[in-house]
């Protein structure tokens, strides 16, 4: 009994807790506080290359259909031409080193990215609307899960795109279909 009301007090502190959390990760700019680049980034990030697109079978598992949060997602069943405009976010250290759901490992210094349904692998131009910068990314995870962002770039790209500092920004995303005059 004393544990059950122990437990009552403590819910709406618990509940208060998670929210502030909650909403603090998922604020329009900056990034998760264990998150960002890492103590010593490479140098020459603005030299990065663009992911080279190209035809490349698409990854079965990644381009099933799936649910996240009770958000039902339906992956593009080909390469095909997409447009979209949206916020983009990035991600970095947090997630360095893991899985992608393409299987590869996840290099916050390459050009890729993550979309929602875009097949996997794919490749996009993503173009800053503030600056004009445009990269080409290579499409190997599924994200971005947070209302809002249509795309989680790499750091390396966001980098290129100058969205680090303000941990995001308003982008266009344009598919390319490789071997197609207007992919590139």
């Amino acid at each position: 009994m004393k544990n059950e009301r122990g437990v009552r007090r403590l819910a709406p502190i618990l509940l208060f807790v998670t929210l502030a959390a909650c909403s603090s990760a998922s604020k329009k700019g900056g990034y998760y506080k264990d998150d960002g680049p890492q103590a010593n980034p490479p140098k020459g990030l603005d030299h990065v290359a663009d992911a080279k697109p190209r035809a490349e079978p698409l990854n079965r598992a990644a381009n099933r259909p799936y649910e996240v949060f009770g958000k039902k997602y339906v992956p593009l069943a080909k390469v095909q031409s997409y447009h979209q405009r949206g916020l983009a976010s990035w991600y970095g250290k947090r997630f360095h080193g893991q899985k992608t759901s393409s299987g590869e490992t996840y290099d916050m210094y390459a050009m890729t990215a993550a979309h929602p349904v875009l097949p996997i692998p794919s490749y996009a131009r993503v173009t800053s609307a503030r600056t004009g910068k445009q990269v080409i990314v290579r499409i190997n995870d599924r994200g971005p899960f947070h209302s809002g962002r249509v795309i989680d770039l790499s750091y390396a790209a966001a980098y290129r795109l100058g969205l680090i500092g303000a941990g995001s920004g308003e982008v266009e995303i344009d598919a390319i279909v490789p071997g197609s005059r207007a992919g590139l």
